[in-house]
């Protein structure tokens, strides 16, 4: 048995006197914790159905909300995509790296501001591959990629280079508009192929994506896009906090032209003073530790600056 009535007085002191403190402390605490919390980044945790907008539109083309079952499929999109909240936050974070890149590319091709979107929910803005086969931030076949100028094989895979893949998909957009005349029928198809919508569309003999009857994947679509532009748009009626300069960003970079052959890229890093990672990391279309260049083609290599 331990008790503080054997201890010697001056031990009962000591005892005494750090409990003093540690009621003291608690107190601080206390008052400390009592003082008003943050008042942007503290919110409660709570789950509930978000209200629909009045109005929502993709690409300029509004969508028909009057209709009962386009507000369910979209009442849909922006429940799922608004409670995905990791992946909402990364999606944030990358767009600040990727945008900007974009963005411009886009505007130059005269292809709405919108369809950044479209590359966030086909890859997260991440070089991955669908079991499909597409890959990029873009999610291009091989087979489109080549026909549309990509150079595409086990040394070199443009599908993998953002500004190039996005220019791939700027043709392909500005083409798919021309032959549907509207830019939700050009998104879709971007899913399904133009092929594909043409013959959908002629066979329902409708000429909306809205009154089209399609497969689950590509029924999704177009209202996914607009749902994660509503919610990246209007994040704080969605319950998130973020600040722009918590995005991701690219480091200052140089450009340096390759137009040779490069028997080994560690090597040709070192060179540089970086890593094959950073070399790989910055410039995700090199596929090979070697680069053949018969034709002596100027390859633009991003390095970090010193």
């Amino acid at each position: 048995m331990h008790s503080t009535r054997h201890l010697p007085m001056r031990n009962k002191s000591i005892v005494f006197g750090v409990l003093l403190i540690a009621l003291a402390f608690v107190g601080l605490r206390s008052a400390q914790s009592n003082e008003a919390p943050h008042p942007v980044e503290v919110r409660p945790s709570t789950v509930k159905p978000f209200a629909l907008p009045k109005q929502l539109d993709f690409a300029g083309e509004a969508l028909p909300l009057s209709v009962a079952d386009v507000r369910e499929k979209l009442d849909r999109e922006i429940l799922v995509n608004s409670y995905w909240q990791s992946n909402n936050l990364l999606m944030l974070k990358r767009s600040s790296k990727y945008f900007p890149i974009i963005e411009p590319i886009l505007t130059k091709n005269g292809v709405p501001d919108d369809f950044k979107y479209l590359a966030l929910i086909e890859s997260g803005l991440q070089n991955v591959v669908s079991p499909a086969g597409a890959a990029g931030y873009w999610q291009i076949m091989k087979s489109t990629g080549r026909e549309n100028g990509l150079e595409i094989n086990t040394e070199v895979d443009e599908r993998y280079h953002i500004e190039k893949s996005t220019q791939v998909a700027c043709d392909y957009l500005n083409e798919a508009y021309g032959r549907f005349g509207n830019w939700t029928l050009a998104a879709a198809s971007y899913n399904m192929g133009m092929a594909g919508t043409a013959r959908r569309l002629e066979e329902q003999g409708v000429g909306s994506y809205y009154d089209l009857l399609l497969n689950s994947e590509t029924a999704r679509y177009v209202y996914r896009i607009a749902a994660v532009k509503h919610i990246h748009e209007n994040l704080a009626d969605f319950g998130y906090v973020y600040h722009q300069d918590q995005g991701y960003s690219f480091p200052e970079m140089d450009t340096i032209f390759v137009n040779v052959e490069v028997a080994n890229w560690i090597s040709w890093a070192k060179t540089q003073g970086i890593t094959y990672k950073t070399l790989r990391t910055y410039n995700p279309w090199i596929q090979s530790q070697q680069l053949s260049n018969s034709t002596n083609k100027a390859y633009q290599i991003w390095v970090p600056s010193k």
